[in-house]
């Protein structure tokens, strides 16, 4: 009885300690295989376009839902093959040269996060455009496979309403809000 005691009191603060362990999770971005585009609704066109993942990691624990960490994403990267247009998106309406970053700093999630395969979870945070923090929830997509994560979602910005400036002009007319595909690729750790 004592030597089961003992291993007793021996094993469970490694098992404890284990399982507190496995608990808390990092998911490390990979910009260069990480994406943002989007896509403008004009009055006889639409534009498409992307931009570039400077870096990011997310922290989370499954068992309180909470996240904390960023994404963040260089506001002077957008490319639509039109330089003209990108120049005026850069420096018009982005102003990337006083506002260098778009973040996301999630903050909690809905949902259960599967250690490996697929599951659907809705995440708050905080989006900061143009030096403006907006709360934002999206629908978040994530594929776990041992150590590799992927994380998609799709969510619509209202620019304009958000104070950034209408790119339209006399006779070309667009969308006041942009659609956003935001797909982050990278590895799992604990």
């Amino acid at each position: 009885m004592k030597t089961f005691v003992l291993s007793l009191v021996v094993a469970l603060p490694l098992l404890f300690a284990s399982s507190v362990l496995a608990q808390h999770r990092t998911f490390t971005i990979s910009p260069e295989s990480s994406d943002v585009s989007f896509t403008l609704g004009g009055s006889s066109h639409e534009t498409h376009g992307t931009f570039h993942v400077q870096n990011g990691s997310i922290h989370f624990d499954p068992t309180n839902q909470k996240l904390s960490g960023s994404v963040v994403v260089a506001a002077g990267s957008g490319k639509t093959g039109n330089d003209s247009r990108d120049k005026k998106m850069t420096n018009e309406v982005l102003d990337a040269p006083h506002f260098a970053d778009v973040s996301f700093v999630p903050q909690s999630y809905q949902g259960t996060i599967a250690t490996a395969g697929d599951s659907t979870i809705q995440v708050t945070g905080t989006f900061t455009l143009h030096g403006t923090p907006h709360d934002l929830t999206v629908p978040m997509q994530i594929h776990i496979d041992g150590a590799n994560c992927t994380a998609k979602t799709h969510f619509i910005v209202p620019y304009v309403k958000w104070g950034l400036k209408d790119p339209s002009v006399f006779i070309l007319k667009v969308a006041k809000e942009v659609d956003v595909n935001l797909t982050l690729v990278g590895q799992l750790s604990n």
